[in-house]
């Protein structure tokens, strides 16, 4: 069993703080502008992580949606002309390199297609993440543990037989699990919170939670049901167009998310019954038999 992970400068696992990952994605929508400021966000936050995407869209766009119109910021386009707009290559991701190195702030991405996992580590990813749509992508899974690099791996969309075929192809000591449910926005009653504790149990890897309700109780949860990283989505706001903004935090609930999830930290305890010193002051006061 993996009792922690190792990412970056960031142990990830059990007795560890919880790894918080800003989920940056698409929603930098083309600009390389827009993701430093979502980095600052992120930092500005408490967070260790943010993600991105990396897609070969030839590759990994389906065949049947390349032609398919669609309306944008820039005009109508095919969605494979779309795809291309929105994507990153070498000279955006050096600057985000740069940038989060000069900053203290892990950066890694979820690669789509194999071709997207040469590209990270040209590009000398500190780990990588399998979005849940790649779960039953075994080839790629294999490359991506040829590079020996830290993998989290998400599970929204899959069996638990699918999720079984991917931990055995991936390194059990270099892999970190997230419970998801992808349904954008996720309501309450798809969350299903209780298979953190219940792949944590499986699995005896550490498990977090990639969250993509629209507010914040549901990852405060996960934080109480022991995550060891949680996962949310962020924009610069809630109204721009693109289609993970409506479920992404903006820089004020990421904020309060850290924030919350710090205080769970220090009041989880340890589990063993005691009198604290903030009590006897009280009992004096207030206890009239002693045992």
């Amino acid at each position: 069993m993996a009792t922690s992970v190792e990412i970056g400068n960031h142990l990830i696992g059990e007795g560890q703080p919880v790894y918080m990952i800003a989920e940056i994605g698409l929603n930098h929508n083309g600009s390389v502008d827009n993701a430093l400021r979502l980095i600052d966000v992120a930092i500005d936050a408490g967070c260790q992580a943010v993600k991105f995407q990396k897609r070969t869209p030839e590759i990994s766009t389906p065949e049947h949606m390349k032609s398919t119109p669609r309306e944008t910021p820039w005009g109508q386009m095919t969605y494979l002309e779309y795809r291309y707009k929105v994507e990153f290559e070498r000279e955006e991701y050096a600057q985000i390199d740069s940038y989060c190195k000069a900053r203290g702030i892990d950066w890694f991405a979820s690669p789509w297609d194999e071709p997207a996992v040469d590209f990270l580590e040209s590009m000398d990813t500190v780990a990588y993440k399998i979005a849940s749509a790649s779960v039953t992508d075994i080839s790629m899974l294999e490359k991506i543990r040829a590079t020996g690099k830290p993998v989290i791996l998400s599970t929204g969309m899959s069996t638990m037989e699918q999720i079984e075929r991917a931990v055995e192809v991936l390194d059990r000591d270099n892999t970190v699990i997230l419970h998801a449910t992808s349904t954008y926005p996720l309501p309450a009653d798809e969350a299903n919170m209780l298979m953190i504790p219940t792949l944590r149990d499986k699995f005896e890897l550490p498990t977090g939670y990639s969250g993509h309700e629209p507010g914040l109780q549901l990852s405060i949860a996960a934080a109480a049901l022991g995550a060891c990283a949680i996962e949310r989505h962020i924009t610069l706001d809630r109204t721009m167009w693109g289609s993970d903004h409506a479920a992404s935090l903006e820089p004020s609930g990421l904020k309060n998310l850290v924030r919350d999830v710090r205080i769970i930290e220090q009041g989880m305890g340890d589990g063993v019954k005691k009198v604290f010193p903030g009590e006897l002051a009280p009992l004096s006061k207030l206890r009239r038999v002693d045992a």
